[in-house]
């Protein structure tokens, strides 16, 4: 008797199947590179001030004195206010009476008023942006991170239903219908209204985003060879990821206007729908729901295309019995059940998290850094490629468990010395703060294939699902991290910087999969340290007869 992988293996590991199935996979992958992120330009705050209306009568002395100066928060230095201007009223009855500002008026005694009449922005950077189209500045602020926030509810809400719609409806059909959900909801953003609507459609852009990602990271972990999966896990959609997102920038150079700037990045996804054709089910996933007809007319077909003569009988007959629906439907309750499983759930769930606060901070925080922020974006998807490529490496010859330990502990430090810097050394900050991304963004390539591995084919989806969820959590605050940079600049780099070094000691705990055959079913997952191992944990009948039938399911006689 042999396991899925043995049954499979005349299909060999790179033929031509393996190759379409990889690039289709991890070309669906690329629009998720741009989506979601564009916020960092579309929500960038140009520089403004209080609008002093044209019809006032003021001279031109008043006029640009009209607004007072306030310390900078971080340098000290005297900058224009924001929030705030000189009461129009008393300045009109020092310009009617020919007084010039600070040598007859003391303008420290001259009373001030907030922006009664708006506010006028910069327009060298940008033509428009939702900031400076609603007003989302000072009193209307904390609109800002919200609307970052809101994005990653819809993330949060997709990692939750997603995956349990793909456990049991099919990766495929997933896969496709949230990529559909993802591009006509942007390119319905871009005719928003107002702010609410704006948020609206960024949740339902935000749901679809991670549920095709997560469709697509698992048909592809479960249908390519052992080989071919870890380099499609970790470097191949990474990599993919990391071209769309460094295509983002380029779109925000030449498109200025927010609204013109989502259609571009909307259109692409149209593109997508012939893909439909090409992409097969996971044979794994139908073999679980009994479907072994459909699942071997699929590997035939993969052996057609490869030019290889298939074996008579892929599968046991004995499998058709599993199509009569009486199979247990896993849920997201099953990874809490055994306590196996709980405490690998739970720590993969605090790891997911801190990863995904350290990426989102790292990257939603570019447009504050010094300089140009399309340049500062560029370098911020282009330090991820390298970081993909040696996740790849990584999770070929190292391993899964020391991986992760070591580039969250080195990207925490980082982080951490960035605290120790010199104000004056700007750019050594920032290059600290690349390397931190440069070390997080391995870390999460590596965390989700090391999910992958670890959870069995009736689980997966709904446990890399699950995971995501639980990273959402961080990514919803992630922005307000960024938002304690008003307060102190160091402030969000020493606590993120101790959260992952602290995640990458946790990271130990979990059990190696190196080397492993992915697991089938849940009596062939590995063992978290202290669990399973001297008492191992007694299948109910019901589980018994079902693990039974997962055994077949992938099997040969």
């Amino acid at each position: 008797m042999a396991d899925y992988e043995t049954a499979t293996a005349f299909l060999g590991e790179w033929g031509r199947f393996q190759r379409e199935v990889f690039f289709l996979l991890c070309l669906t992958v690329f629009p998720n590179g741009f989506g979601g992120m564009y916020i960092v330009f579309v929500a960038d705050t140009p520089a403004h001030a209080c609008l002093i209306p044209a019809h006032v009568n003021l001279t031109a002395a008043w006029r640009n004195s009209s607004i007072p100066l306030e310390e900078e928060s971080h340098s000290g230095a005297p900058v224009r206010s924001k929030c705030s201007r000189y009461s129009l009223e008393a300045l009109e009855a020092f310009s009617d009476r020919g007084l010039l500002p600070g040598l007859d008026v003391d303008l420290s005694n001259v009373s001030t008023e907030r922006c009664l009449d708006g506010w006028e922005y910069d327009r060298s950077v940008y033509t428009s942006t939702i900031i400076s189209e609603w007003d989302l500045v000072c009193d209307n602020r904390w609109k800002k991170p919200l609307t970052s926030s809101v994005f990653f509810c819809g993330v949060l809400a997709g990692s939750f239903i997603s995956g349990q719609l793909s456990d049991r409806y099919g990766r495929k059909i997933v896969l496709f219908v949230t990529l559909a959900m993802q591009t006509l909801f942007t390119l319905i953003q871009v005719f928003s209204p107002s702010w609410t609507v704006f948020c609206a459609t960024f949740f339902v852009i935000g749901v679809g985003q991670i549920s095709n990602y997560m469709a697509a990271f698992v048909l592809g972990t479960e249908i390519l060879g052992r080989g071919v999966r870890t380099a499609f896990s970790t470097a191949g959609v990474s990599l993919f990821f990391g071209a769309g997102y460094m295509v983002l920038p380029l779109f925000a150079y030449f498109l200025r206007d927010w609204r013109k700037l989502v259609l571009g990045l909307s259109l692409p996804g149209f593109l997508f729908v012939p893909l439909w054709w090409f992409i097969p089910e996971s044979p794994r996933w139908l073999l679980s729901q009994g479907r072994v007809e459909e699942a071997e007319a699929i590997l035939r077909d993969a052996a057609k295309r490869n030019h290889i003569q298939p074996p008579a009988v892929i599968f046991c007959p004995s499998q058709k019995e599993l199509q009569s629906g009486t199979r247990k439907a896993h849920n997201i309750c099953d990874l809490l059940r055994v306590r196996n499983i709980r405490w690998i759930s739970l720590t993969l769930w605090l790891v997911w998290n801190t990863v995904s606060i350290a990426y989102f901070a790292l990257s939603l925080n570019t447009a504050n850094l010094h300089g140009n922020a399309y340049f500062n974006s560029f370098l911020s998807a282009l330090v991820e490629m390298p970081a993909y490529v040696l996740s790849w490496a990584m999770f070929r010859w190292c391993s899964r468990r020391l991986s992760l330990f070591s580039t969250l502990f080195m990207g925490g430090l980082f982080l951490l010395f960035i605290k120790l810097i010199p104000a004056d050394r700007i750019y050594l900050a920032i290059t600290f703060e690349m390397m931190g991304k440069f070390a997080v963004t391995t870390a999460f390539c590596i965390v989700y294939a090391y999910t992958a591995e670890l959870y069995p084919t009736v689980l997966r989806t709904t446990a890399v699902g699950a995971c995501s969820m639980a990273s959402r959590f961080g990514s919803i605050i992630a922005p307000y991290f960024i938002y304690l940079r008003s307060y102190s600049i160091s402030l969000p780099y020493i606590l993120m910087g101790s959260m992952m070094a602290l995640s990458g000691l946790l990271s130990l705990l979990l059990p190696e999969s190196f080397g492993m055959p992915l697991p089938d079913t849940i009596a062939h997952m590995q063992h978290f340290p202290g669990c399973c191992q001297k008492t191992p944990y007694t299948l109910t009948n019901s589980e018994e007869k079902e693990d039974v039938a997962d055994r077949k399911s992938s099997v040969v006689p």
